[in-house]
């Protein structure tokens, strides 16, 4: 595996293809919702006008599968910006592969910072290394993959659903959400609390698990070229198959990520009533 470019700003450790990755998904997006709102037409649509209004009346139709959509159309915005994020970042990593390689500590570095793991990993190299032995050491860095690879950025979107769907039910449906906390018995307050704990890890989690696995396997896959002409043809042939794999996989984890956003909302805007 390759190393992160991980460097120390301000006391904290930054992972600088992280930050590229997510400018990189942001304006793919940006970029994809100013061309299909450019020239508006209600005669006349073009191909990415046309796009995006299935993507809004997909997004519609999520929200009116978990609630009232009168109730829901505020987060039909939301729900919009969410799944096209994740599923143009969740599919970032599968075309290519930005590595560069670094044989020593002192050129290590970016911005005039050192990149930590490749000083670790270099120091750690040539301290095993034998000294007489001629082996070049490097240590390659990767710059391009799937912001949602990282457990940062996943579990940061389910701590912002998290936070915002139970805010949504604080301010909104105040007396059913401190009930609910209680229901059926009282004594089941602490597995309530443990169910939404266990909803925001496995919301992150699962996005992160999936896309990061698919990631691994497709390095593993390329690794296998250097065994010869018969692994060159495994890896390209498990390449094709994989990345059409993955391309299934970044699309339906997205579509996971959304529809249980709503459901969440849903829940804590649930009425004793309407349940």
């Amino acid at each position: 595996m390759h190393k992160s470019p991980v460097i120390m700003l301000g006391g904290l450790h930054i992972d600088l293809s992280i930050v590229l990755m997510l400018l990189v998904t942001c304006t793919i997006c940006l970029v994809l919702g100013l061309l299909a709102t450019r020239n508006l037409s209600v005669e006349n649509p073009g191909k990415l006008q046309n796009f995006l209004e299935w993507a809004v009346e997909f997004v519609q139709g999520l929200i009116s599968s978990t609630m009232d959509l009168k109730k829901g159309r505020p987060f039909l915005s939301l729900g919009l910006a969410l799944i096209m994020f994740l599923f143009v970042g969740n599919l970032l990593g599968l075309p290519l592969g930005v590595v560069t390689d670094y044989h020593d500590a002192e050129h290590a570095k970016i911005f005039g910072k050192q990149i930590e793991p490749v000083v670790k990993e270099l120091d750690k190299l040539h301290a095993a290394a034998d000294p007489a032995s001629h082996e070049e050491i490097e240590v390659g860095v990767a710059w391009w993959k799937s912001p949602t690879a990282d457990p940062a950025v996943a579990m940061g979107l389910a701590v912002m659903i998290f936070l915002l769907s139970h805010i949504l039910g604080i301010t909104r449906n105040t007396k059913n959400y401190f009930k609910h906390y209680f229901e059926p018995y009282p004594f089941f307050f602490p597995i309530n609390l443990i169910e939404q704990v266990s909803k925001l890890l496995t919301h992150g989690m699962r996005l992160f698990g999936n896309i990061f696995a698919g990631e691994v396997l497709i390095s593993v896959i390329l690794k296998l070229a250097a065994l010869g002409v018969g692994g060159w043809i495994a890896s390209v042939l498990g390449l094709i198959v994989w990345q059409g794999f993955s391309l299934f996989i970044g699309t339906i984890q997205a579509f996971i990520f959304v529809m249980l956003t709503m459901v969440y909302f849903s829940q804590m805007l649930e009425t004793h009533d309407e349940h």
